[in-house]
Parts: structure tokens; C-alpha cells; sequence
């Protein structure tokens, strides 16, 4: 493996690593996946297609090997990862996200932590400076934007969409005005921060609440950071459709994201339907993952009416 990872050629266009004990080791591609091979074959890896051919030459994961894989993402300090574990996932210097998976340990009916560690999936912290030039237009409201969702199933872009408007808004890109964002980033995913610093390029106005839970988080920043925009991703729960209320009651735009692949997956959620009737939300963009790993970009106004892109 170590032999193997000192290879660049493998890293172009790369988005997750899947490693689980006792099956094979997966690298997967915008449109493709590839398999790791084993030592003193002919070929590093196969793709997809290929899998059922060099299927017994795969090199499949051991329980060392996640091991050693999580030692060296911790720094040999795990234990200083214990909170995060509890949640899932690891951020790592670079913005890079570990999700973690395996033997729950419960304390009173809740996780205390994950023993032992036998799945990972490696997510690369990507930014894609300029994917949001198209929209940006569409969603704009004088010297500001309108309230925008932005939606989409998990792995079509919604992140990488939201995060190249922030910056953008922040630096002058967008409208040639430098936006006050704030963003609320639960999980490291928007800013990919480390230890509070941002990784990605954010934008020279943009403040971030790392770590924090979306309607803690958006309540804070418009008590003390008077944002002008708040962005927040994967809006999902209860209590976060009411901070998104609250916000906007303030006089902050919101621009957010939500799972859902259809029009009449978004007319089925309680509060998303509450705020199509009431019009709080103007701007709708469906990102939808075409076979061939490129996006298509669908963008609706408050009545549902389809805007040119």
C-alpha cells in the first residue's frame, strides 16, 4: 500500500477512498471506481469494468492496515479524535473528511465511540473555484441575493456549488460588491477547516462557526457577527428550519442546501412546503449527477418557474 500511495498518477479527479477489513480497497472516480491490485502484477489498479477479471488479484484491506491508516491520519494521537469518532468522522489538515464506521461502544443508550475501526471512507476536500460563475447571476437581488436553495441527492455537488458562491460573494466576484457571509459548518465540509482555520478559500469577508450545529450556529452569528448572508449546508432538521426563520426575520439572506432530487420530493417536506407557500425561499437550483460525472443545473423562481441557466 505504501508503495502504491507514493504514486500520484492515481490522485487526478479523485473523490473518496473506501477501505473496509477483508474487501478490497475502492477509489472513487466523478464516473468510474478502481480497485487496488495486489504487489508484482502488471497493472496498479482495475476500473469498474474490469473488477470480475483481476477480482482475486485485488489486495483486500486488513485489520492492520486500517490500523496503521488511522494512526497516521491521527498523528498517533486517536485518542485526541474521541469527539469526532462519536460523530462519525475525522477532519484532517488539507479539509479532507474521514468517515468512520464499525463497533459502536453505548453509554447509556448513546455512542461513547466506535470500537474497533474496520470502515473507512476518505473523502478529498476538493474546491472547484468559478463551478457557481452561472448561477450567480440568477440569484442575484440588487446588492445582494435572493433566499436560495440549493438541492440535490447526496454526491451531486450541493457542497462544492455552495462553497465556490461563498467565496465568491465574499471577494467581489459574484457582483463586483464584497458580501459579509457568515457559514455555519457542522461538519468541517463547507470551509474544511483545521483547528478553526479554513483550508479552502472562503473569501476575505466570510467568518465561519466551525464545528457547531446549525441552528446554534446560525443563532450566534447573527448576535454577534451581523452577516449580511448566512450559508449553512444540509438543512434538514426541525430546529434548523426555525433558525432559518429567525435569520430571516433579522433582515439575513439565507442560502443553504437540502437533500432532495425532485420537485415533488421538496413539495413533501413539511417545512419546505411551508416556505414555498410563504415565498421565503426565491430561488430554487437542482443539481442533478449525470452518468458521465458532469452536473446539470435546473434553477427555479418562488412560483416554480423554470429560469434559463
Amino acid at each position: 500500500m505504501r508503495t502504491f500511495f507514493q504514486d500520484d498518477t492515481w490522485q487526478s479527479g479523485l473523490e473518496e477512498i473506501r477501505v473496509r477489513v477483508g474487501q478490497p480497497i475502492e477509489f472513487c472516480y466523478g464516473s468510474d471506481n478502481c480497485y487496488l491490485i495486489g504487489k508484482e502484477k502488471e497493472q496498479m489498479f482495475c476500473n469498474e469494468k474490469d473488477y470480475r477479471r483481476w477480482e482475486k488479484d485485488l489486495y483486500h484491506a486488513s485489520e492492520a492496515d486500517l490500523r496503521e491508516m488511522l494512526n497516521y491520519i491521527s498523528n498517533y494521537s486517536l485518542y485526541a479524535y474521541k469527539e469526532e469518532i462519536k460523530q462519525g468522522y475525522i477532519t484532517i489538515e488539507g479539509g479532507h473528511r474521514v468517515g468512520v464506521a464499525g463497533q459502536t461502544v453505548l453509554v447509556d443508550g448513546k455512542i461513547a465511540g466506535i470500537s474497533p475501526i474496520t470502515f473507512l471512507n476518505i473523502r478529498i476536500a476538493h474546491q472547484k473555484c468559478g463551478c457557481a460563475r452561472k448561477i450567480l447571476p440568477l440569484i442575484r437581488q440588487r446588492d445582494s441575493i435572493y433566499n436560495t436553495l440549493i438541492l440535490s441527492m447526496p454526491g451531486a455537488g450541493k457542497t462544492t456549488l455552495l462553497r465556490d458562491s461563498i467565496r465568491a460573494l465574499s471577494n467581489g466576484e459574484a457582483y463586483g460588491i464584497r458580501l459579509k457571509v457568515c457559514v455555519v459548518d457542522e461538519r468541517s465540509e463547507i470551509a474544511a477547516s483545521f483547528h478553526g482555520v479554513p483550508q479552502n478559500d472562503m473569501g476575505p469577508r466570510t467568518d465561519v462557526m466551525d464545528g457547531c450545529g446549525k441552528a446554534e450556529g446560525m443563532q450566534l452569528l447573527i448576535r454577534s457577527m451581523s452577516p449580511q448572508i448566512i450559508a449553512v449546508d444540509e438543512l434538514g432538521a426541525e430546529s434548523d428550519f426555525y433558525a432559518v426563520e429567525q435569520a430571516l426575520n433579522c433582515g439575513s439572506r439565507v442560502l443553504g442546501t437540502i437533500h432532495a432530487g425532485n420537485m415533488k420530493e421538496l413539495s413533501e417536506k413539511p417545512y419546505l412546503k411551508r416556505w414555498m407557500e410563504r415565498r421565503l425561499f426565491q430561488r430554487f437550483i437542482f443539481l442533478e449527477k449525470e452518468t458521465n460525472g458532469r452536473r446539470k443545473m435546473q434553477v427555479y423562481d418562488e412560483h416554480m418557474e423554470r429560469i434559463t441557466c
